[in-house]
């Protein structure tokens, strides 16, 4: 995966390895941990993209497993680890050290952008799963197939003449003009739910002439 950042506003942000991987910069000393993030996020601040590499090899484990933790997916774990530190390119100033580490600052970063991947992620499958419900057309009621199979437009006429006009029009855009019912709802100004229910309404009161037809014909 490519993590070569972008450029934004007329700036770029420096490039970084793969999540979880280190190119082996690491800061030696006595120094605290901690202490060195603060500084590291302050040259950050400053633009300076080696020490944004240094902050990188240091917290990007951290971030890629807090990522892949709540997300349960290697790719988009993948993901908000990059956007994790493009953020921080770009907003290290607003770091305070007096109100935490610079450790738990990132890492909030991090799990913040993984439940918001989550809801987006959870949000893009209901919506998909409501629009193929919408759009999912039944098969034709059978004692209304058997009329129209045959041809018999004095009994289907017949049958079409007992129903309401919603009825009619709700049967004749999805039946006979071959609409979705999210379409011939949007043409009807209704809700799907409304069309579903002048089309089921309109099938139980054709089935009764439509059987009796098709008795007849039989016989």
């Amino acid at each position: 995966m490519n993590h070569t950042l972008t450029a934004v506003d007329g700036e770029y942000g420096p490039s970084s390895p793969n999540p979880g991987q280190s190119n082996g910069r690491r800061r030696t000393g006595q120094t605290d941990p901690g202490d060195i993030l603060v500084a590291l996020l302050h040259r950050v601040g400053k633009g300076q993209q080696q020490a944004f590499g240094e902050l990188y090899d240091l917290t990007a484990p951290r971030v890629f497993g807090l990522a892949r933790t709540v997300l349960r997916d290697t790719s988009h774990a993948e993901e908000v680890t990059q956007e994790v530190f493009l953020q921080i390119w770009f907003t290290a100033t607003t770091f305070d050290s007096g109100k935490g580490s610079a450790l738990s600052w990132i890492l909030q970063r991090a799990h913040s952008r993984a439940v918001d991947r989550v809801r987006q992620v959870q949000a893009t499958r209901i919506r998909d799963s409501s629009y193929a419900r919408l759009e999912y057309q039944p098969a034709t009621d059978t004692a209304l197939e058997a009329v129209l199979r045959d041809h018999d437009h004095q009994q289907l006429h017949t049958a079409m003449s007992m129903l309401t006009p919603l009825q009619r029009q709700a049967l004749t855009l999805t039946y006979f003009d071959g609409h979705t019912y999210l379409v011939a709802s949007e043409i009807l100004g209704v809700p799907v739910t409304t069309l579903k229910s002048r089309i089921r309404s309109a099938l139980i009161a054709m089935r009764a002439p439509c059987h009796a037809a098709a008795a007849g014909q039989s016989a």
